[in-house]
């Protein structure tokens, strides 16, 4: 038995391989089978040494209030969830934004987090690693073409473009997945979902500077299939640090020890999924441009779901959070951007480092329920049977709610989950930004319209030919 059977086992490589290879072989030199010799090197394992917190050792920094009841019920949530987090040993602080909505079972971390560790934790960046906005203007189109031109070169939905109509990363980007040994496996990928924007909440926003009056294009998306592999080799890792270092740490919130190997080849690829997404974003926008024969002019982005490396040494995680301190990042400007609803402005900000929130601000609007009881909620409001929302009582919730702007839904059908009224109170997550002062808004990008995924499974070409037999 070799150590890499030992890896390959979920252990751990450190010194006290040498003792369990010896009294695995030794089993089976014995006869014995290969189950009890990976039980005779288990017997090796080191003792966990690192014990949970009680759930009052780490501050939490609350920048939310209650408006209603059922935003004070998603505050005990949220809260409740966070708690739970903190007692992770290697936690150091934590805040919560205004968006805040729990996002998994208590003890992960929710939409609209902040964690302070001293390792990287893969389920507090989750898998959609890098989801970030992107803003660029042009300033010589009308918001009208401009939607066209990029309804025109877009791609949503699930899977990435077909065979034939891929488009390339740079080469320095693909060479970088070809030199990371978690992300070497992935090229093939990171070219299939390239220019693509998927589903969910992401989205392409067309609007006007309110400052100017100039056109602007704001794109929403993460790092795509890349990103979602990547996050599920790292929480495997984490997994396996997790049961040697501290086995009664939740596997939500598993860590990769930064100065260990893979935490240094994880902490690398991270840095090359981000350099893809912010890729992804700007090909869409130049394809845009391109495809209306004009130039950009200004252009900045930000992302809201990944990890950052403070000065301090320790690594920050926000999760659905906006960076808002000086020099987040290499390409970082002095500001960033924060979506609401498809309704509303987008809001362009300056960070303002509060310490209540470690350096961060909210990313959008945040969801008091999930999609399904949204759904439920809608369905009652509107008297739908149990055979769901009828096409009429859709046209009813988009007439309401869109405001007679020029809303898409690329796959077809509307995903009235995505609606406004699927959110937070725009006004109210304004109201508490100024608050908690955690960014200053420095101008907004007006709507015009936008385009989203919509319900991709309802219309799906495998329903359709089955409604058709």
């Amino acid at each position: 038995m070799s150590g890499q059977d030992l890896i390959d086992a979920g252990m751990s490589q450190g010194s006290w391989f040498r003792a369990a290879l010896e009294a695995a072989n030794k089993v089976l030199s014995e006869g014995g089978s290969t189950a009890d010799a990976l039980a005779a090197a288990r017997a090796h394992q080191p003792a966990p040494t690192l014990p949970l917190r009680s759930g009052n050792d780490v501050a939490i920094h609350m920048n939310i209030r209650a408006e209603n009841a059922h935003e004070q019920d998603n505050i005990e949530k949220v809260s409740a969830t966070m708690r739970e987090l903190v007692r992770t040993p290697v936690v150091r602080a934590a805040a919560i934004m205004p968006d805040a909505c729990p996002s998994g079972p208590v003890g992960t971390i929710p939409v609209g987090g902040v964690v302070a560790s001293e390792a990287i934790h893969p389920g507090m960046h989750s898998a959609d690693i890098c989801c970030s906005m992107a803003i660029s203007i042009f300033p010589d189109v009308s918001p009208q073409a401009l939607l066209e031109g990029v309804h025109a070169v877009t791609h949503f939905g699930p899977g990435g473009r077909p065979r034939g109509a891929q488009i390339k990363p740079s080469e320095a980007t693909l060479t970088a997945f070809q030199q990371n040994p978690f992300l070497r496996e992935m090229v093939s990928v990171s070219i299939d979902h390239f220019a693509t924007q998927g589903d969910g909440n992401h989205f392409a926003y067309v609007g006007q500077m309110k400052s100017t009056g100039e056109t602007a294009l704001v794109t929403h998306h993460g790092s795509r299939a890349p990103g979602a592999r990547l996050y599920e080799r790292g929480m495997k890792i984490a997994d396996r640090f997790r049961q040697l270092l501290s086995p009664e740490t939740l596997r939500e919130n598993a860590w990769i020890p930064a100065e260990s190997e893979e935490g240094e080849n994880y902490w690398s690829a991270l840095q090359t999924v981000r350099q893809w997404t912010k890729e992804n974003h700007f090909a869409i926008h130049d394809m845009a441009a391109k495809n209306l024969a004009t130039k950009v002019g200004d252009r900045f982005w930000n992302e809201h779901n990944f990890v950052f490396r403070k000065s301090d040494g320790l690594f920050y995680h926000g999760k659905g959070a906006t960076p808002a301190f000086d020099n987040w990042a290499d390409d970082a400007t002095d500001l960033t951007i924060i979506p609401l609803n498809m309704a509303e402005p987008i809001l362009i900000v300056r960070g303002s480092n509060a310490n209540n929130g470690l350096g961060f601000s909210p990313h959008g609007a945040g969801r008091n329920f999930s999609r399904t009881a949204h759904i439920r909620r809608l369905r009652e409001e509107y008297g739908a049977d149990s055979r769901g929302l009828s096409p009429n009582n859709i046209a009813a919730i988009l007439a309401k709610e869109t405001n007679g702007l020029d809303t898409r839904f690329y796959c077809g059908s509307p995903d009235v989950s995505e609606l406004p009224s699927a959110y937070k109170s725009a006004a109210n997550v304004r109201a508490q930004i100024d608050h908690y002062g955690l960014a200053e808004v420095v101008d907004e990008v007006v709507p015009y319209g936008s385009i989203m995924a919509g319900d991709c499974q309802s219309n799906a070409p495998w329903r359709r030919g089955k409604r058709k037999g």
